[in-house]
């Protein structure tokens, strides 16, 4: 039988240090036909950073952005936000984000309607987001239309228009060239340094050293690592963390450190 299950609903998380956390699993299993993909996670968000996670493909990476964005219920364990947040304060980009068969700003119209801004303060709404993606030579095109990096900054702002506290962006870059990357990043930094909270799905290693604050490693359905940025990449705790940092994939995840 599953534990306590809340799936995104607000929760008294204690504080430590200057790292409040802003979401929590604890314990957290999710079963699929059987077969066990995510195995007693526990996971701390801090609030205010930019958080990575890192891991092997198959690892269960995405599968947690989708319990924290209360796409998928926990089989057994607990999600959490801190107090006074709900759903509505979890924004989730997808690796393919999917568009309104509209331009690109009605793609952001449609956004901010569902966020509730009043009709006559979207056209000053949108024209920011659209010169924050710089997209705006683009407003009138049809989303589809769009190069992938486009579309991928489109997908950031337009999540961005329903005023995340938490932003989780699954491999947002992972079929860009080097300069729509660079782009792409650069959006991430802006958005992180007015205060909102993300964590980021990557399989770029180089990305993780470049954007993270911190580093949480899964391997085989669990969390193997986590802990600061530097520490991690600098000196790995765990047999599985190590590995994949030198190219290699372990039979098994190792021993699990520093929740």
């Amino acid at each position: 039988m599953p534990d306590r299950v809340i799936p995104l609903r607000p929760a008294s998380l204690d504080r430590k240090g200057t790292d409040a956390p802003i979401c929590r699993l604890t314990g957290v299993s999710l079963e699929r036909g059987g077969r066990r993909l995510l195995d007693r996670i526990d996971m701390t968000i801090p609030q205010g950073r930019i958080s990575v996670l890192l891991g092997p493909n198959g690892a269960g990476k995405s599968l947690t952005l989708r319990l924290i964005a209360g796409l998928e219920t926990p089989s057994e364990g607990t999600v959490a936000l801190a107090p006074g947040l709900g759903t509505d304060d979890v924004g989730l980009v997808l690796q393919r984000p999917v568009f309104l068969r509209r331009s690109v700003h009605a793609n952001l119209a449609h956004a901010l309607a569902i966020a509730g801004i009043a009709r006559r303060e979207r056209l000053g709404r949108i024209a920011e987001l659209l010169v924050r993606a710089d997209l705006a030579h683009a407003a009138a095109q049809p989303a589809r239309a769009l190069s992938g990096g486009e579309q991928q900054r489109l997908a950031i702002v337009r999540a961005l228009a329903l005023g995340p506290r938490l932003l989780l962006l699954d491999e947002p870059t992972s079929s860009l060239d080097p300069r729509a990357t660079r782009a792409v990043e650069t959006l991430i930094r802006e958005i992180h340094a007015e205060g909102t909270t993300i964590l980021l799905v990557t399989h770029d290693v180089a990305q993780a050293r470049r954007l993270a604050e911190r580093v949480i490693f899964l391997a085989d359905g669990q969390v193997c690592e986590s802990g600061p940025a530097k520490t991690f990449f600098e000196k790995p705790r765990s047999r599985a963390a190590a590995a994949y940092l030198e190219g290699r994939l372990p039979a098994r995840p190792g021993n699990a450190s520093d929740p």
